[in-house]
């Protein structure tokens, strides 16, 4: 839950667990909000001062739950922000567009709720999107997703079931940081026990996922996105180097997290990782760099980017012929 949220915010989000999960208890609440528990019951106060029945029992069956009859308020929508909010959904989970898929469902129900002028809008958007559907898009199982969430939020272990790009399936225990999506992906940032090493898993790869019931603690000031894109650049079968002559400043807009860690180096900057594709490493990451550059290792990327300036000198030569 990010911090910098507003009272106002963390209210509507206190709303929103209190009616998904009756009986929720101020501790619970905290760890959702990612608060205190003194902030957690200010947050309460503030639904209460709103006019919202908030009712709290104490006891092992305790907790807060919503009074009968509590609605949220009814959500109005302007022609530019259904069609925003629809064009983001599918943008960002193609699967939206399937009318069989649970997120694809919960949209329409958003599109059928609007306006006719404007429900028309977003459906002839999702119609437009389901007539070519992304073939490499992957999306991970809402359960599993689910209950990833709440391991992070009550800070429990899970055994998770693994299955690799090579089809493998392995099972292991991990005390989960943080989800994060990047780059399109959605990924799982972890401890793993068995090799007592920070991990990074795809979560549409993750098979399953059960809580142990077993407490841990994230490393304090943890920033999950730095942590993950420092290790999404390591870890592959072929080491990378690859040296700049520009400055840093210059090259580092340039450079994906998982092409490796760039640092200083001199007047210019080295860029070190590692790559399970050299080739694709070299075709579509290094050939779109404006600057001027050298490939120190590893030697399977070495091979790569010199087969590929010979295919383009050969064109340049065929050219002149």
């Amino acid at each position: 839950m990010p911090n910098d949220l507003s009272p106002t915010a963390r209210a509507l989000r206190t709303l929103e667990i209190l009616q998904a999960r009756p009986g929720t208890t101020a501790g619970d609440l905290a760890g959702r909000l990612g608060v205190t528990e003194r902030a957690a019951r200010r947050y309460v106060e503030i639904l209460r001062e709103a006019g919202i029945p908030v009712q709290s029992a104490r006891g092992p069956h305790g907790g807060y739950r919503l009074g009968r009859g509590t609605r949220l308020p009814p959500v109005h929508f302007t022609q530019a922000e259904a069609v925003g909010l629809v064009t983001a959904v599918l943008g960002g989970q193609p699967a939206a567009a399937d009318a069989d898929d649970p997120l694809g469902t919960a949209l329409g129900k958003v599109v059928k709720a609007l306006p006719e002028s404007i429900g028309r809008q977003a459906a002839l958007l999702r119609e437009y999107a389901s007539a070519a559907p992304d073939p490499y898009a992957v999306r991970p199982d809402p359960a599993v997703t689910s209950g990833l969430v709440d391991a992070v939020a009550a800070r429990h272990r899970v055994l998770v079931t693994y299955r690799s790009e090579a089809g493998d399936e392995r099972e292991t225990e991990v005390e989960p940081w943080s989800l994060v999506v990047r780059h399109g992906r959605w990924y799982l940032l972890c401890r793993s026990l068995r090799a007592e090493a920070v991990r990074t898993y795809r979560i549409d790869r993750i098979r399953a996922a059960r809580s142990t019931g077993r407490a841990f603690a994230p490393p304090e000031d943890l920033d999950p996105v730095a942590v993950l894109e420092e290790h999404l650049g390591l870890g592959w079968a072929f080491a990378t180097r690859v040296v700049f002559d520009a400055p840093m400043g210059e090259v580092a807009p340039w450079i994906r997290p998982p092409m490796g860690r760039l640092e200083p180096l001199g007047d210019g900057c080295v860029l070190t990782g590692s790559t399970r594709n050299p080739d694709m490493y070299a075709q579509e990451w290094l050939a779109r760099m404006p600057f001027a550059f050298r490939v120190e290792g590893g030697e399977e990327l070495r091979a790569s980017a010199a087969a590929l300036a010979a295919r383009f000198t050969a064109a340049v030569a065929a050219d002149r012929d």
